[in-house]
């Protein structure tokens, strides 16, 4: 027979569990307005109408024709309690510019945290198993609210996400990008495999690339001393496509 004690701990972390994964009384954290973030979007189109006018041919992505998925995996002894998340960022800006070779080329992709949306069970459901847990709307709503809050990504105070290209090399369709990765107020650089179809009127992508929290300054999400976490590891793909 199990002893009172223990009893009450797997009462105690059962609920933890389930307050990680419900809203609760809390509200997800306001957004902040910053002029630098708000204006990203404008910079961004004067910098490749600039690049336009001195010849490059210049890509804008559509999010319509496009995705940006990214995966957060359950860690922890009580992994099977949680579940694996499908984030997504229905609108975002993105370019890519190509002048005289790919070496000259550009590329950037930015998109804000406030708009990101949460296990989209359209989303969910084609990815088989890990993926097949039906995600209620207050377990979304708790989601946002711990992934965005002042513990985590403290979305508040960094709600922008970028993505530039330091340098292009490689020849069409399979790329290499050394790009600078902006999130939560600080910058790593890592190199992204891409493969390109349709240049140089068209442009069709796709890559992926592995982010670690940390590296970020980001605490992942944790309850009860690591009884049911967030692995550090996400995954981010993508498939961009231009108009």
């Amino acid at each position: 027979m199990i002893n009172q004690g223990l009893k009450r701990f797997v009462t105690l972390s059962i609920a933890a569990v389930c307050i990680s994964c419900s809203s609760g009384t809390t509200p997800p954290p306001a957004m902040k307005t910053d002029a630098r973030n708000e204006g990203q979007n404008a910079l961004l189109d004067e910098q490749y109408d600039a690049l336009a006018k001195n010849g490059a041919k210049v890509i804008r992505i559509n999010p319509s024709k496009s995705t940006v998925r990214i995966y957060a995996f359950r860690g922890g002894r009580a992994s099977r309690l949680g579940h694996n998340h499908v984030i997504s960022a229905p609108e975002f800006t993105g370019f890519f510019a190509m002048q005289d070779s790919p070496n000259d080329a550009r590329f950037d992709l930015e998109f804000r945290l406030d708009k990101l949306e949460i296990d989209n069970p359209e989303y969910r459901a084609p990815l088989g198993k890990a993926f097949a847990t039906t995600v209620s709307p207050d377990a979304i709503a708790g989601t946002r609210d711990h992934m965005l809050g002042e513990n985590n990504m403290q979305a508040a105070a960094y709600p922008l996400v970028q993505i530039h290209s330091l340098h292009i090399t490689g020849e069409s369709p399979k790329f290499a990008v050394d790009a600078r990765i902006d999130i939560h107020g600080q910058s790593r650089e890592m190199w992204i495999p891409l493969t390109v179809e349709g240049l140089p009127e068209h442009l069709d992508a796709t890559g992926a690339l592995v982010i670690r929290q940390t590296d970020f300054g980001i605490k992942p999400y944790s309850v009860m001393n690591g009884l049911l976490s967030v692995q550090d590891e996400v995954v981010v793909d993508f498939h961009l496509v231009s108009d």
